[in-house]
């Protein structure tokens, strides 16, 4: 059943017919006035329903290479040079001449086109970049009757120019493509793509035309980047002075820095000066370094002669016994075996020699019966096995009686000492080791210091100094060292009894007659000078005595065959007798 509509191909809203100009020579007819075109309207922000829309009456005419129908459904034949036309249609203006308003006529009598060419020439939503042509866009074609927009006057996605035309166009039907002349553009095109979007309300373009710049703009923008490069240079500037800034301050300066200093050569010493002392005797002193089969031990000693003969502490080679190893070391370095060439426990004094060394300086002795309390003196040894050691102090005090040793128990180790006191520091190691005056001459050798914790000894522990250091005399010192090179033994004085050394009284008492036997040996020392058993000794050559190891060590001070004056108590009474020293073989 025929109802009115069109039987050819059904429209489509998204047709893109061919623009083109008018062909020259043809005129539209005038519209009439009653028919005028109503006023533009904005262009819808959604695309017209293509269905359902009962005052749309016609629909866009597809171009291609089918046939084409009118709105009426009527064949349109298509021309020579370009799309096929309607036999109703009016003839185009010619070229160049104004176009007046076309009203579109519904009714079947008067049909019109139902647009005319694509009015919009930039893409929308941006385009492509200027390395190749804008693609082509399909634009949605108005229904018929509805009023387009005036076309936009911008650039398009290329950057060319499209003509503003503010007058509102019909829908001439479609003619054959020619080339369209382009009107000059008085601006340059803007190197920015313009965004537009055909379905929103009508506004102007972002940039219709580059407006002249401002007076001070160049000024500006160079103001700008002047200020830019300014802050980078004070970074710059920043960073390479806080860098010389660290370096100056790590190394001083950009130049060394020369601290003032003495420039007097400062190696002579004054030969009493401590510095001067250790300088000459250093070169005599020897650390020694024994082990047997179950102790061991280091301790110091001094070169006696240039044969080869030092002079140390009975208590420094014990641990070595009859098998053991001696090894000497200079002050330079240089080490040597040692043989023990004789020792005596009494006095705590010992004698070794080394062989095969040459170029040995002898430390001189001197007269320790000359010294004086307050005397300087310099200790030289190696305590706790630091050789080359020196302390300094002064001679606190003189004849001091002491008695080391006794670890034994049968009293075969007891050395009996009358003792140069000295403040001079003295710790394990330092025995057998110089004690040396001004001159740099021997007065004493270190043996025996007294300790702040009696105990420790025992406990296994070392005591350190607390300043009480006693020192052999070096004139008993050489007397048992020439004895002990000469024969290996040392002779010891004695006066021939037996003393009581439980006796707490003061002074020495010889012991009482028990079982018969006297404690005077008969044709002694004591029995030729009258001494009785149960006699108190109280004095020694004017000197008090307290005890019986004090009356032993006076009698170890002298050598055999001297005379003493002793006083003795007897019943109450005090009795002066003189007295020889007699000799006995030490061990």
């Amino acid at each position: 059943m025929d109802d009115g509509k069109p039987t050819g191909p059904k429209a489509k809203w998204w047709s893109r017919p061919t623009a083109g100009p008018a062909t020259a020579g043809e005129a539209p007819e005038p519209a009439p006035a009653e028919s005028a075109a109503p006023a533009v309207a904005p262009l819808p922000t959604e695309p017209p329903a293509t269905s359902g829309a009962p005052e749309a009456h016609a629909s866009a005419v597809t171009t291609g290479a089918h046939d084409a129908h009118d709105s009426h459904g009527a064949p349109v034949t298509p021309g020579a040079d370009g799309p096929a036309t309607s036999p109703d249609a009016p003839a185009p203006a010619p070229h160049g001449a104004p176009e007046a308003p076309v009203v579109l006529d519904a009714t079947p009598d008067a049909p019109q086109p139902l647009h005319e060419p694509d009015p919009y020439g930039t893409p929308p939503y941006g385009g492509p970049g200027p390395w190749a042509p804008a693609p082509h866009v399909q634009r949605p074609t108005p229904a018929h009757g509805t009023p387009v927009p005036p076309p936009y006057a911008g650039t398009d996605g290329a950057g060319m120019s499209v003509p503003h035309d503010h007058t509102t166009q019909a829908f001439p039907p479609p003619a054959a493509p020619q080339p369209q002349p382009q009107p000059q553009d008085v601006h340059p095109p803007s190197p920015q793509w313009q965004s537009y979007d055909p379905w929103g309300a009508p506004r102007q373009p972002l940039v219709t035309q580059p407006g002249p710049p401002l007076p001070d703009g160049r000024r500006r923008n160079r103001r700008g980047t002047m200020l830019v490069g300014a802050l980078l240079l004070a970074l710059v500037a920043g960073g390479i002075g806080g860098g010389i800034g660290a370096y100056i301050e790590r190394n001083g300066g950009l130049t060394s820095v020369e601290l003032p200093q003495d420039e007097r050569d400062g190696g002579g010493r004054a030969p009493d000066s401590v510095a001067g002392i250790a300088a000459s005797a250093l070169p005599s002193v020897v650390t020694l370094h024994v082990s047997g089969d179950t102790e061991s031990g280091t301790g110091t000693g001094f070169v006696l002669d240039d044969r080869g003969h030092i002079l140390t502490n009975n208590h420094v080679v014990a641990p070595a016994g009859s098998s053991g190893d001696i090894t000497v070391t200079f002050s330079g370095g240089e080490t040597a075996t040692a043989e023990v060439v004789g020792k005596d426990s009494g006095y705590d004094l010992a004698v070794v020699k080394v062989s095969g060394v040459s170029g040995l300086k002898p430390l001189p002795l001197g007269n320790s019966d000359n010294v004086q309390v307050g005397d300087p003196v310099v200790a030289i040894g190696a305590p706790f096995d630091l050789s080359n050691t020196v302390t300094s102090g002064i001679i606190s005090a003189k004849d001091r009686p002491i008695t080391a040793g006794g670890e034994k128990g049968d009293g075969s180790d007891v050395s009996y000492v009358n003792a140069l006191q000295t403040d001079a520091p003295i710790n394990p190691g330092n025995s057998g080791g110089p004690l040396v005056d001004t001159d740099a001459h021997v007065i004493g050798i270190n043996s025996a210091i007294r300790a702040a914790d009696s105990g420790s000894a025992g406990e296994g522990g070392q005591a350190g100094s607390i300043g009480l250091g006693f020192a052999i005399p070096i004139n008993q010192g050489k007397l048992v060292a020439e004895e002990l090179i000469n024969t290996g033994k040392a002779t010891h004085p004695v006066i021939g009894v037996t003393l009581d050394m439980k006796y707490t009284g003061d002074g020495a008492k010889v012991g009482g007659s028990t079982g018969g036997s006297s404690p005077v040996t008969a044709g002694g020392p004591a029995d030729k000078a009258g001494i009785e058993a149960d006699d108190v000794i109280t004095e020694v050559d004017g000197k008090r005595v307290h005890s019986g190891e004090e009356l032993i060590v006076k009698i170890r001070s002298h050598r055999p065959g001297d005379d003493l004056k002793l006083t003795v108590t007897r019943g109450g009474k005090d009795l002066s007798i003189t007295l020889t020293l007699g000799s006995a073989t030490g061990t």
